[in-house]
């Protein structure tokens, strides 16, 4: 059966979008044993630019001066201090699953911003949900920290996690006003990453890629992931509506860390399976009935915003 064919069935695209975006921080973790981050970022984003010059062509005479401003902002935000959080935080030793779990509070954060920001209504039952899903993150780090992971660490993630919501919550401002096709955004913010590695990690002394196969295999898979899971949300975001795709993202940690026991032999600590059962039960309470303004309808037109991504190649 042709891939177009699979992806034409709401179950499957669902389960794809899960496995790929989980996908990126096992990539993140697979990096972590071959190289230094910045080596292996600077490297992942190379090859990401390389891919999508196409479009980035074409974004030259298509944006003004203050939309390629706006797009280096955002890049900072979305991609260099998240990409940087998390594939630090998989060198210094937080597990894939955790990482996973505190990036996937990302939508209830926006959303907590956007009450507060807009003065919204604030319902009982996604107050219930941000206080839950707060709740396991803080299980799940807990048992970390008695694993031996350092409190410093457990904050890269989280730091990640608040500047991808900025860039957020700043892009759809922005998008109200303008909003670029989004292959081209994609393909500007990949090349605005790639910079900012490419000279951070030369002048680390860290650009030198390794010569081993591990190395290469780690960065085709993030390049692979980032790309895949930006398209996988675009088209759930498209066909089943932004309120699902979002919580599609909530199942990813408990993906991630089923993922990480045979290929890295991370123990699933008790207080792992807590934590993401309670943020489960977060999910929930969040996704009940949609969030204010949500359009779930499957018959909805898509159209190519990139503001109805909460990330741009945010998964790892």
């Amino acid at each position: 059966m042709a891939i177009g064919n699979l992806l034409s069935n709401a179950p499957l695209r669902g389960a794809a979008i899960v496995v790929v975006w989980s996908s990126g921080f096992i990539g993140a973790e697979l990096g972590a044993r071959h190289a230094a981050p910045d080596t292996l970022l600077a490297w992942r984003c190379l090859v990401t630019a390389v891919v999508l010059l196409p479009w980035a062509l074409r974004a030259g005479p298509r944006l003004d001066r203050q939309e390629w401003i706006r797009q280096a902002v955002l890049s900072l935000l979305c991609q260099c201090l998240y990409l940087g959080g998390v594939f630090w935080a998989a060198s210094a030793g937080v597990p894939a699953g955790t990482s996973a779990l505190i990036a996937a509070l990302q939508p209830a954060l926006v959303f907590t911003a956007a009450v507060l920001l807009d003065a919204q209504k604030l319902r009982a039952r996604h107050l219930a949900g941000l206080v839950l899903g707060t709740a396991g993150v803080a299980l799940t780090a807990a048992g970390d920290l008695r694993a031996g992971v350092t409190a410093v660490a457990l904050l890269l993630p989280l730091l990640a996690t608040l500047a991808i919501t900025a860039g957020t919550l700043l892009q759809q401002h922005w998008s109200a006003q303008n909003s670029p096709p989004l292959m081209l955004t994609l393909a500007v913010q990949s090349l605005v990453t790639a910079g900012f590695f490419t000279v951070y990690a030369a002048g680390a002394g860290h650009l030198t890629p390794p010569p081993s196969v591990g190395f290469w295999t780690a960065v085709a898979w993030s390049v692979a992931a980032g790309i895949g899971s930006y398209g996988l949300y675009y088209l759930v975001t498209a066909r089943d509506g932004a309120a699902r795709a979002s919580i599609l993202l909530y199942l990813t940690p408990g993906a991630t860390a089923l993922w990480a026991i045979p290929m890295f032999g991370q123990p699933l600590r008790a207080t792992t399976v807590l934590g993401l059962l309670i943020s489960a039960g977060a999910v929930a309470l969040l996704g009940a009935g949609g969030d204010p303004g949500t359009d779930t309808s499957k018959d909805s037109e898509p159209t190519e915003r990139p503001t109805d991504l909460p990330r741009q190649l945010r998964s790892t």
